[in-house]
This record gives C-alpha cells, sequence and structure tokens, in this order.
C-alpha cells in the first residue's frame, strides 16, 4: 500500500504547497499591486475556493470517463499555466486570473478517487491518513518558507516556485504512480448519470458533513489569529504575529497525533460514525472555549481540542464517501463531496467574517456551538458504511455472469470485476448476509 499511496501523497502535498506558500505573505502582496482595493485583495487570497468549487465534481466526472492519470496531468497544467500568470502579474486583476486558474486545476477528488481505486476497502483509512499527514506537513513547511522566501527574493518567486514544484508532480506522475487497475461494471447509461450520486441518502449525508467540516474550519482559522493578536481592549490577547507560532504548534502536534487513532477505530474497529460524533463534540467544546476563554492558556485549549476534532475526521471523510458510492460513480461522489467542503470554505468565511464585525467571538462561538448540536444529530442518523463488506473473487474459480447476477439479491450492494487483477469484487451488506452465504450463493 505504502508504494502505491506515496507518490499520489507527494504530488498532492506539494499542490497544497502551492497554495499554503503564499497564504501568510498574500494580502499584503495584493494590496501593493496596481488597482488593488480590500475587498479584491480578499478574493485573491479566497478566490481560489470558488474556482475549486466548481470544478471538483466536472473533473471526478471526467476521471471516471477518460482515466485519472489524464485528469491529473490535465489539472496540473493548469495550475501551472495559473502559478505562471500570478507570478508575472503587475496588476491585481492578473493576479486574480493567475488564481482563479490555480483553483480550476481542481484534482483533489481524482487522487481521492484513485486512492480507492489502488486501495482495498480495508487499507483505504489507512491510506487516507497518509495523503491527510503528507498535507499536514505541507501545510507547516509552507508556514516556514514563505515569509524566507518571501522577504528575502520577491513574493512572485513563490509563485515560481509553486509552478517547478507542479511540474516536478507530472514527472512524479509518470514515473512513480501505478496505472489504476481496469474495473468492469454492468451499471447501465442511465446509471451513470451524474444525478445518481444525490440518490444515495448515505452520500448526500457525507457532502453536508464535508460543508459543516470546511466551513467551521474555515471559521476557526478566522478567530484564532484575529483573537490572539487583538489589544486586550479589543477582546483580545495583544500578542504579536510572531508569536502565533506557540498557538498553531502544539495544536498542530495533537492534531497529528489524532489521525492514527481516528484511522484505526474509525476503520480497523468499525467505531467510523463513533469517531465523526466524538469529533463534533470536541469542536463544539473548543469553539465555546475559544469563544468565552479569558485567558491565553484557557483560549489555547479550545484551539488543541479544535485540531484534535477536525483531523480526526480526516483519515475517515473521503474513505466514507468512497465506500458510499458505487465503483463508477467514486471519481464523481468525491468531486461533489469536495465542491461541498470549498463552498463551505468560501461560507465560513463570509459566516465568520460578518459575526465578528457586527457581534463578538463569543457570539460565533454560540452560533458554531448551534451548528455543531445540528451537525453531531445529523452524524448520528446517518448510516455506518462499516456495515458494508467485500468479498474478493478469483476468476478463475468463479463465474463472472453468476456473480454479476449476485446484484438481484437484497443483501449485495453492488459487484465489478477488477480485470487487471484478475478477481471479482462483491460489496454486500453485514446486517443482511455474511462473507461464507455470498460465497455459498455461488456453489
Amino acid at each position: 500500500m505504502i508504494k502505491q499511496i506515496l507518490p499520489l501523497s507527494l504530488i498532492v502535498a506539494l499542490r497544497f504547497f502551492g497554495l499554503f506558500i503564499v497564504l501568510p505573505v498574500l494580502s499584503i502582496y495584493a494590496l501593493d499591486m496596481e488597482g488593488a482595493t480590500p475587498f479584491l485583495a480578499g478574493l485573491v487570497v479566497g478566490g481560489y475556493a470558488l474556482t475549486q468549487a466548481a470544478f471538483q465534481v466536472p473533473f471526478g466526472l471526467m476521471s471516471d470517463k477518460v482515466g485519472r492519470k489524464k485528469t491529473l496531468l490535465f489539472g496540473l497544467i493548469i495550475f501551472i499555466i495559473g502559478s505562471v500568470i500570478a507570478a508575472m502579474s503587475d496588476n491585481i486583476y492578473m493576479l486574480l486570473v493567475g488564481r482563479f486558474l490555480q483553483g480550476a486545476g481542481a484534482i483533489g477528488s481524482v487522487v481521492s478517487a484513485m486512492v480507492a481505486d489502488l486501495v482495498k476497502e480495508e487499507q483505504r483509512a489507512n491510506a487516507m491518513a497518509i495523503l491527510g499527514g503528507t498535507i499536514a506537513l505541507s501545510f507547516a513547511a509552507a508556514m516556514i518558507i514563505a515569509p524566507l522566501v518571501g522577504g528575502y527574493w520577491g513574493i512572485d518567486k513563490l509563485f515560481w516556485l509553486t509552478a517547478v514544484l507542479s511540474a516536478f508532480s507530472i514527472l512524479i506522475l509518470f514515473t512513480a504512480v501505478p496505472q489504476p487497475p481496469k474495473i468492469v461494471h454492468s451499471y447501465s447509461e442511465e446509471q451513470s448519470k451524474m444525478s445518481e450520486v444525490f440518490k444515495d441518502k448515505a452520500l448526500t449525508r457525507m457532502y453536508i458533513t464535508f460543508l459543516f467540516h470546511s466551513s467551521i474550519m474555515t471559521m476557526a482559522f478566522f478567530i484564532i489569529p484575529l483573537v490572539m493578536t487583538q489589544t486586550l481592549a479589543e477582546g483580545g490577547f495583544g500578542w504579536e504575529k510572531a508569536e502565533l507560532w506557540k498557538v498553531y504548534l502544539p495544536a498542530m502536534i495533537f492534531g497529528f497525533l489524532a489521525l492514527a487513532p481516528a484511522a484505526i477505530f474509525g476503520e480497523k474497529y468499525g467505531k467510523g460514525k463513533e469517531i465523526f460524533m466524538i469529533s463534533v463534540a470536541f469542536i463544539l467544546f473548543a469553539f465555546l472555549a475559544m469563544g468565552f476563554a479569558s485567558s491565553p492558556s484557557l483560549f489555547i485549549f479550545g484551539v488543541v481540542l479544535f485540531f484534535i476534532g477536525f483531523n480526526m475526521f480526516e483519515p475517515l471523510l473521503q474513505s466514507f464517501v468512497a465506500k458510499f458510492a458505487k465503483v463508477h460513480q467514486k471519481g464523481a461522489a468525491l468531486g461533489v463531496a469536495n465542491t461541498f467542503a470549498y463552498t463551505g470554505i468560501f461560507l465560513g468565511g463570509l459566516v465568520a467574517g460578518w459575526l465578528m464585525q457586527h457581534y463578538d467571538r463569543s457570539t460565533l462561538a454560540l452560533v458554531v456551538a448551534a451548528l455543531s448540536v445540528v451537525w453531531f444529530i445529523w452524524v448520528a442518523t446517518m448510516p455506518s458504511p462499516n456495515n458494508r463488506g467485500n468479498v474478493y473473487l478469483s476468476l478463475d474459480i468463479f463465474d463472472r455472469d453468476r456473480v454479476a447476477a449476485l446484484t438481484d439479491h437484497e443483501a449485495i450492494v453492488e459487484s465489478y470485476v477488477n480485470e487487471t487483477e484478475h478477481i471479482a469484487v462483491v460489496k454486500y451488506d453485514k446486517d443482511l448476509i455474511d462473507e461464507d452465504e455470498v460465497r455459498g450463493m455461488l456453489s
């Protein structure tokens, strides 16, 4: 599994590094551009989320139809073009075009779908944890490197660095990433339409969970630096910006440590839904602590709680969507999920900004707490993907036509053929049937 996942993880990490590395300094750079206003500078910083949201589904659908590698190549080329335009910008509008193009190379759902193709469901949470871990490391590296490179050589060099690293990603794609297996399924063209990914209630619940997760994340990243650096008179703690690492470092360490236990208990022990519920509870109490803290230590405790709760979701979110989705719609379903996620990023920023402008952090905390209660109920009433099992059948022994016929049984979720490995895969409902009974139906 490691050999299959690491090259993909490196591609994702390099791409996210390119998006992260400009964040600590981009608003300053944008405001110095010709024609810049604070609103346009804000759009430069967060506008990529809009094009990410818009293109997640098209890229997911494209990957289902023309192949994962071709789609990844196309997305990386668009990202490189956007980075070059941003690097060469001499006015705010040219910079906006570059940032929008960077977001338009929306390959996140394609990588997740490719991981789902290459890794068996039983190992998928661990694979997603590796993916999430590399993104976390790229974020940490970007926060350190950005001020150094931007300060000594100019912020435009950050975009050039992004373009070079993306070109290196293409090299990795065609030299180290294995070819996804050839999958044969019997779904009709009608069943393969985009609307089908909204008919599964479990998938729809996951989409909304993505929306909650990302919007509340944006609210947290909005409130944390603001409160820590505001003066005491403004309701903050009066810290210098250079001291913020004292907040983020312990939070990132504890959040990173939460990844593995969440993956193990969520996947190996089938407690994924329970992990989600615990995560939401952590986030709820985290915001209450941050919203009503009268001391920096209590506020930082809330930040640590938030990072733990947020990161516990990470190894399971994409995995759950891939489990609920049929084999022919994984790319599309993950594209929809990521669209909801990026929409949440945009909406979370708007809501947090509006609440902090008109009210205060305690009001924001109460709003998030109310949302978390709804989110908790939403998760508690969703089905668990862990009640679905897979049987892997050698085509040297079992007849593929008889395997395909199993889908008429109410306990069989789907069946398909992995031509590359010469096996048939049958997904079944563990509440209705067990693996021995599935095999017995083929005897």
